[in-house]
């Protein structure tokens, strides 16, 4: 057996053993080094980011008058959380899709916040 032989064997055989949600995130992450978007876990407060992620929730708060939409986007590293303030929907935007998004990254209440982000959807692979 091979050095790569070794190494496919290995692979394989994590495959097998790994978490489905930790095989997701890490697909999801090599999507999104690929792409030259950034790590979320490595952005940091006041930053201009530009990531790629799936939207894992959608909800609107209306505790104002203005209502706001947030979304959570994950990046198989970290989260941010998306916010478009004055919106109650947005087409497209919906749990399960993947996304580019660019934006000066926040921090509140220890969240990595993007508001009012610049977004793009992308096709299902």
């Amino acid at each position: 057996m091979g050095a790569s032989d070794s190494g496919a064997f290995r692979k394989m055989l994590r495959k097998l053993t790994s978490d489905v949600d930790e095989l997701d995130a890490r697909d999801l992450a090599e999507d999104a080094e690929d792409s030259g978007a950034q790590k979320a876990r490595d952005c940091a407060c006041g930053e201009e980011i530009i990531m790629l992620g799936r939207i894992r929730s959608v909800e609107l708060c209306p505790q104002s008058a203005d209502a706001t939409l947030r979304a959570e986007l994950f990046d198989g590293t970290d989260g941010v959380t998306l916010v478009w303030m004055g919106r109650r929907r947005i087409p497209g935007i919906e749990a399960g899709k993947t996304m580019r998004v660019r934006g000066r990254l926040s921090v509140r209440d220890g969240q990595k916040v993007l508001y009012n982000p610049y977004y793009e959807i992308c096709q299902a692979q």
